[in-house]
Protein backbone atom coordinates (compact mmCIF):
# COMPACT_ATOMS: atom_id res chain seq x y z
CA UNK A 1 0.00 0.00 0.00
CA UNK A 2 3.26 2.44 0.94
CA UNK A 3 4.30 1.93 -2.68
CA UNK A 4 0.84 2.94 -4.38
CA UNK A 5 0.93 6.24 -2.06
CA UNK A 6 4.69 7.10 -3.12
CA UNK A 7 3.67 6.47 -6.84
CA UNK A 8 0.31 8.15 -6.99
CA UNK A 9 2.66 11.19 -5.02
CA UNK A 10 5.00 11.22 -7.88
CA UNK A 11 2.49 11.19 -10.14
CA UNK A 12 0.75 14.15 -8.64
CA UNK A 13 3.98 16.04 -8.99
CA UNK A 14 4.98 15.32 -12.22
CA UNK A 15 1.41 16.73 -13.33
CA UNK A 16 2.55 19.92 -11.20
CA UNK A 17 5.86 20.24 -12.69
CA UNK A 18 4.22 19.44 -16.48
CA UNK A 19 1.67 21.93 -16.01
CA UNK A 20 4.35 24.90 -13.97
CA UNK A 21 6.82 24.53 -17.06
CA UNK A 22 4.03 24.71 -19.86
CA UNK A 23 3.02 27.93 -17.43
CA UNK A 24 6.51 29.30 -17.96
CA UNK A 25 6.84 28.80 -21.15
CA UNK A 26 4.00 30.56 -22.62
CA UNK A 27 4.73 33.44 -20.32
CA UNK A 28 8.18 33.45 -22.25
CA UNK A 29 6.92 34.53 -25.30
CA UNK A 30 8.89 30.62 -26.87
CA UNK A 31 6.82 28.76 -29.64
CA UNK A 32 7.02 25.03 -29.63
CA UNK A 33 9.91 23.78 -30.10
CA UNK A 34 13.18 21.89 -28.68
CA UNK A 35 15.76 24.28 -26.56
CA UNK A 36 18.63 22.84 -28.28
CA UNK A 37 20.80 25.76 -26.73
CA UNK A 38 21.18 27.81 -23.67
CA UNK A 39 23.04 31.03 -22.46
CA UNK A 40 22.89 30.57 -18.71
CA UNK A 41 26.05 30.88 -16.70
CA UNK A 42 23.98 30.91 -14.07
CA UNK A 43 22.94 27.34 -13.41
CA UNK A 44 24.94 25.69 -15.53
CA UNK A 45 28.61 26.16 -17.73
CA UNK A 46 28.05 28.35 -20.45
CA UNK A 47 27.81 26.59 -24.04
CA UNK A 48 30.50 27.21 -26.74
CA UNK A 49 29.62 30.28 -29.02
CA UNK A 50 28.75 30.24 -32.41
CA UNK A 51 31.43 31.07 -34.72
CA UNK A 52 31.29 32.50 -38.04
CA UNK A 53 35.22 33.06 -39.20
CA UNK A 54 34.90 34.17 -42.49
CA UNK A 55 32.55 37.36 -40.59
CA UNK A 56 34.80 37.94 -37.94
CA UNK A 57 31.86 37.48 -35.40
CA UNK A 58 31.26 35.07 -32.53
CA UNK A 59 28.49 34.88 -30.42
CA UNK A 60 26.14 33.38 -27.98
CA UNK A 61 22.44 33.27 -28.01
CA UNK A 62 20.26 33.62 -24.93
CA UNK A 63 18.26 30.17 -26.87
CA UNK A 64 18.58 28.25 -29.70
CA UNK A 65 14.74 25.81 -30.74
CA UNK A 66 15.23 23.47 -32.83
CA UNK A 67 11.32 23.66 -35.01
CA UNK A 68 11.65 20.22 -37.04
CA UNK A 69 14.86 21.10 -39.37
CA UNK A 70 15.24 25.25 -38.32
CA UNK A 71 16.99 26.61 -36.02
CA UNK A 72 15.75 29.95 -34.80
CA UNK A 73 17.69 31.92 -32.15
CA UNK A 74 16.10 34.00 -29.27
CA UNK A 75 17.55 36.97 -27.89
CA UNK A 76 15.81 37.70 -24.51
CA UNK A 77 15.35 41.21 -22.79
CA UNK A 78 13.11 41.17 -20.41
CA UNK A 79 13.81 44.46 -19.09
CA UNK A 80 12.67 45.76 -21.98
CA UNK A 81 9.61 47.94 -22.23
CA UNK A 82 9.12 48.51 -26.14
CA UNK A 83 6.51 48.07 -28.35
CA UNK A 84 9.03 48.22 -31.40
CA UNK A 85 12.23 46.09 -31.41
CA UNK A 86 15.53 48.60 -30.91
CA UNK A 87 17.36 48.77 -34.01
CA UNK A 88 20.39 47.69 -32.16
CA UNK A 89 18.24 44.65 -30.40
CA UNK A 90 17.62 43.67 -34.40
CA UNK A 91 20.76 43.55 -35.33
CA UNK A 92 21.99 41.52 -32.43
CA UNK A 93 19.34 39.17 -33.86
CA UNK A 94 20.40 39.36 -37.08
CA UNK A 95 24.21 38.50 -35.99
CA UNK A 96 23.00 35.21 -34.18
CA UNK A 97 20.80 34.74 -37.45
CA UNK A 98 23.71 34.65 -38.97
CA UNK A 99 25.99 32.14 -36.35
CA UNK A 100 22.99 29.98 -36.92
CA UNK A 101 23.41 29.52 -40.75
CA UNK A 102 27.57 29.49 -40.33
CA UNK A 103 27.09 26.64 -37.70
CA UNK A 104 24.34 24.46 -39.19
CA UNK A 105 24.44 25.32 -42.97
CA UNK A 106 21.10 26.65 -42.89
CA UNK A 107 19.61 29.95 -42.55
CA UNK A 108 17.00 30.68 -40.04
CA UNK A 109 14.07 32.14 -41.49
CA UNK A 110 14.08 34.31 -38.57
CA UNK A 111 14.54 34.79 -35.33
CA UNK A 112 12.75 36.13 -31.82
CA UNK A 113 13.25 38.98 -29.79
CA UNK A 114 11.50 38.72 -26.29
CA UNK A 115 11.00 42.14 -24.39
CA UNK A 116 9.09 41.94 -21.12
CA UNK A 117 5.75 42.37 -22.80
CA UNK A 118 6.33 41.10 -26.51
CA UNK A 119 7.54 39.15 -28.63
CA UNK A 120 8.67 39.94 -32.03
CA UNK A 121 9.11 37.89 -35.14
CA UNK A 122 12.00 39.10 -37.03
CA UNK A 123 12.48 38.14 -40.69
CA UNK A 124 16.36 36.83 -41.25
CA UNK A 125 15.55 38.17 -45.01
CA UNK A 126 18.32 39.70 -47.40
CA UNK A 127 17.49 43.51 -46.29
CA UNK A 128 18.29 42.19 -42.65
CA UNK A 129 21.41 40.40 -43.44
CA UNK A 130 22.69 43.41 -45.83
CA UNK A 131 22.56 45.98 -42.75
CA UNK A 132 24.40 43.38 -40.51
CA UNK A 133 26.95 43.29 -43.27
CA UNK A 134 27.12 46.63 -43.29
CA UNK A 135 27.17 47.52 -39.84
CA UNK A 136 30.26 45.10 -38.71
CA UNK A 137 32.14 46.67 -41.95
CA UNK A 138 31.36 50.03 -40.43
CA UNK A 139 32.44 48.06 -36.98
CA UNK A 140 35.53 47.02 -38.36
CA UNK A 141 36.72 50.25 -39.95
CA UNK A 142 35.84 52.31 -37.06
CA UNK A 143 38.40 49.97 -34.94
CA UNK A 144 41.16 50.04 -37.56
CA UNK A 145 40.87 54.36 -37.62
CA UNK A 146 40.51 54.07 -33.60
CA UNK A 147 38.91 56.61 -31.47
CA UNK A 148 35.99 55.05 -31.28
CA UNK A 149 33.56 57.99 -30.02
CA UNK A 150 30.55 57.23 -27.37
CA UNK A 151 27.32 56.74 -29.82
CA UNK A 152 24.86 57.83 -26.67
CA UNK A 153 24.12 59.99 -24.15
CA UNK A 154 23.03 57.52 -21.18
CA UNK A 155 24.46 57.27 -18.01
CA UNK A 156 22.67 54.47 -16.82
CA UNK A 157 24.00 52.71 -20.36
CA UNK A 158 27.10 53.14 -19.55
CA UNK A 159 27.43 52.33 -16.39
CA UNK A 160 26.57 48.88 -17.33
CA UNK A 161 28.61 48.90 -19.74
CA UNK A 162 31.81 46.33 -19.92
CA UNK A 163 33.48 48.59 -22.10
CA UNK A 164 33.34 52.01 -19.94
CA UNK A 165 37.00 51.69 -18.63
CA UNK A 166 38.23 52.21 -22.09
CA UNK A 167 36.08 55.33 -22.64
CA UNK A 168 38.43 57.67 -21.11
CA UNK A 169 37.20 61.56 -20.80
CA UNK A 170 34.05 59.87 -22.94
CA UNK A 171 32.33 57.79 -20.49
CA UNK A 172 29.50 59.36 -18.62
CA UNK A 173 29.94 57.69 -15.47
CA UNK A 174 32.96 58.58 -13.09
Amino acid sequence: MALVVLALFFLALAVVLLRQSRRERAVSGLPQGRVVYVDSRSWRKPPEPLLAPDYGLVGRPDYLLREGRITVPVESKPTRHAEEPYAADVLQLAAYCLLVEETYGRPPPYGLLVYSEYTFEIPFDDGLRQALLETLDEMRQAEERGNVRRSHDEPARCARCGMRLHCGRESLVR
